[in-house]
């Protein structure tokens, strides 16, 4: 959008200049519209296409229109597209809360490729609230030896401590985000998939990025790469853990009566699409909690083989790339 917007601001100006003094030439229309054309950037399907045909009828009246006629085009067009830019941009935005209720100091103590850590994170980077991160040791846990709650992750706001992902969620929805519910059919279905997550997507996880040893070396580089091991470490963790992960989805299966790992996936991807029927997201024109939820644990397997499957093989795929445009860029404190 900020690109459309530095286009239409820079681009129009300079074309309506050169028409006034006389020496607008074909050459130099084409060329700014050319350059719209070309560094324009836009999510939106709609305003793709609108944009082609107001590119192509600019164009078409460069062949005999007058610099004045040529001129109104251009600026019709590129105004135009920062204004359907803007719109198409304008729903996935994230929703920063009112500055007075964001809390100062958020710490989160984490695994990086833990899918519970991975929904808080999706939670604060929506709502774009800063936080810190201390990436936990899982061998010696050290980081959190002052805690009485030995599982990640853990948030501490404000000196608060906040354990349990939905928790951590409801607490922070209730302080920050001060919700008050209008539909109870919606609050409704929001807590059935918020359910749905903690209670069956989150177990068909692992059995899947561990499912063969290629995968699991996959995914145990991924942690040790993320994660906060010495070089020592590293290494021993990468192949022993991938070991004994392997063998560890292999219980995991039974204990969760999963026959095939990759049908279960498929089918939990499908059974969300399913469950939004129609809807850019489950809350509607804007993610809700459990949007959220979904895309915070399955964001840790999306680019690894897992992950890459599920979206070449089931429809999910429209519905995550939304989510990433919507939650964005982290709001993470750097170190």
């Amino acid at each position: 959008m900020r690109r459309a917007s530095t286009l239409a601001s820079s681009v129009v100006p300079r074309v309506l200049l050169s028409a006034q003094d006389g020496v607008t030439t074909t050459a130099v229309l084409q060329h700014r519209i050319f350059q719209a054309a070309l560094y324009r950037t836009t999510s939106s399907a709609v305003a793709r296409s609108t944009s082609r045909r107001w590119y192509s009828t600019a164009l078409h009246s460069l062949s005999g229109g007058s610099a004045k006629t040529v001129t109104l085009s251009i600026a019709g067009a590129l105004f135009s597209v920062a204004a359907v830019t803007s719109v198409s941009e304008e729903v996935l935005a994230k929703e920063p809360p009112p500055p007075d209720l964001v809390p100062k100091d958020v710490v989160l103590y984490q695994y990086e490729a833990c899918p519970f850590c991975n929904k808080v994170k999706a939670f604060l980077d929506y709502y774009d609230i800063p936080y810190k991160i201390v990436e936990v040791n899982p061998l010696s846990k050290k980081e959190i030896k002052w805690s009485d709650y030995k599982k990640v992750p853990i948030l501490m706001v404000n000196d608060e401590q906040l354990v349990d992902s939905s928790d951590i969620i409801d607490k922070l929805s209730d302080k920050i985000l001060q919700k008050k519910s209008v539909d109870s059919a919606s609050d409704d279905e929001e807590r059935k998939w918020r359910q749905w997550v903690d209670n069956h997507l989150v177990h068909v996880l692992s059995p899947n990025i561990y499912r063969n040893t290629s995968e699991a070396l996959e995914s145990f580089d991924y942690i040790t790469s993320n994660g906060n091991f010495s070089y020592t470490e590293k290494l021993t963790v990468k192949y022993a853990g991938a070991a004994a992960m392997y063998f560890v989805s292999k219980k995991l299966k039974k204990k969760y009566n999963i026959t095939d790992e990759r049908a279960a996936l498929y089918e939990a991807a499908e059974t969300w699409v399913d469950g939004l029927n129609g809807r850019e997201f489950l809350g509607g024109s804007k993610p809700n909690l459990a949007d959220l939820a979904v895309f915070g644990v399955l964001r840790p397997i999306r680019y690894l083989k897992s992950g890459r499957d599920m979206v070449e093989n089931t429809r999910i795929g429209e519905w995550y790339t939304k989510m990433e445009n919507s939650v964005g860029e982290s709001s993470r404190i750097k170190a």
